[in-house]
C-alpha cells in the first residue's frame, strides 16, 4: 500500500484521469437492466463514492470521462461471440443509444469539461474505442478507474490500462460487482497485483490541495 505522500505524487491533477465505467441509467439507475448489479452499487455505497470522486475531479482540475456501454436497435456491430453479449440481447431494458439507458447515473454530475467514450462492442472501454488516443493527448499517466461491474469490465479496464503502460489506481469502496462479495476477493486476488488500491477517502485526501488536507 502506497503511503499517503506516494499517492498524493501519483495522482498529480496534471497528469490523472477520473475515468467511470457504466455508471449509467440503464445499468445502475433505477429500473436498470441487471437489477442486481444496480443494486449492488447502491447498497455498497459505491455509486454514491463514484459521485464524490467526481465531485472532488472538478474540484481538483482532475479530468473526468465517462465510458458508455450501448447499442444500436438493430444490434449492428455488437458482439455475440459471448453469452454475456446474447443475455443482453434479451434484457428488458436496452442500452440503446440515445436513450435515457445510455445517460450517466445520479447522483454523479457531469461538468461540461467532462468528456464521453461511448462504444457498441466489445468488454472494455478502452479496448477499440478513442479513449487510449484522448488519455494521450491528455498527458494522462494515471487512470483512476471506478464504476461496474466488478466481474467483466472492471478488471478488462484496469489491464487494458496496465498493459499501454498506464498506472492503475483503484478505490476499492468505488466500483461494485455481484455477488457482494465477490469484489474484495477479485481486488485483493486480482486487482491488487496490477493496480494500486486505495479507498476513496484516501484518494480524496490525496487530490485536496495541502492547506485543506485535515490536520
Amino acid at each position: 500500500m502506497l503511503s499517503s505522500e506516494a499517492l498524493r505524487d501519483l495522482l498529480d491533477p496534471d497528469s490523472t484521469v477520473l475515468l467511470t465505467v457504466e455508471c449509467q441509467r440503464g445499468v445502475v439507475g433505477p429500473g436498470a437492466a441487471l437489477p442486481q448489479l444496480a443494486a449492488a452499487a447502491r447498497d455498497s455505497g459505491a455509486l454514491t463514492q463514484v459521485a464524490r470522486l467526481v465531485a472532488a475531479a472538478h474540484g481538483s482540475g482532475v479530468q473526468v470521462v465517462h465510458a458508455i456501454a450501448e447499442r444500436r436497435p438493430d444490434g449492428r456491430g455488437a458482439n455475440r461471440n459471448a453469452r454475456l453479449f446474447r443475455a443482453a440481447e434479451r434484457l428488458p431494458v436496452q442500452q440503446l443509444t440515445g436513450t435515457e439507458a445510455t445517460r450517466v447515473a445520479p447522483p454523479i454530475e457531469v461538468a461540461g469539461r467532462d468528456l464521453v467514450v461511448r462504444r457498441l462492442h466489445g468488454l472494455s472501454p478502452i479496448q477499440g474505442t478513442d479513449l487510449d488516443a484522448l488519455l494521450r493527448n491528455l498527458g494522462c499517466r494515471t487512470l483512476i478507474v471506478t464504476g461496474v461491474s466488478a466481474n467483466v469490465a472492471i478488471p478488462n479496464t484496469v489491464f487494458d490500462a496496465v498493459n499501454r503502460g498506464y498506472t492503475a489506481v483503484v478505490p476499492s469502496d468505488a466500483i461494485a460487482g455481484v455477488p457482494a462479495d465477490y469484489t474484495p476477493a477479485m481486488i485483493r486476488h486480482t486487482l491488487a497485483l496490477v493496480a494500486t488500491v486505495a479507498t476513496t477517502d484516501e484518494v480524496l485526501t490525496a487530490l485536496r490541495p495541502p492547506d485543506v488536507r485535515p490536520a
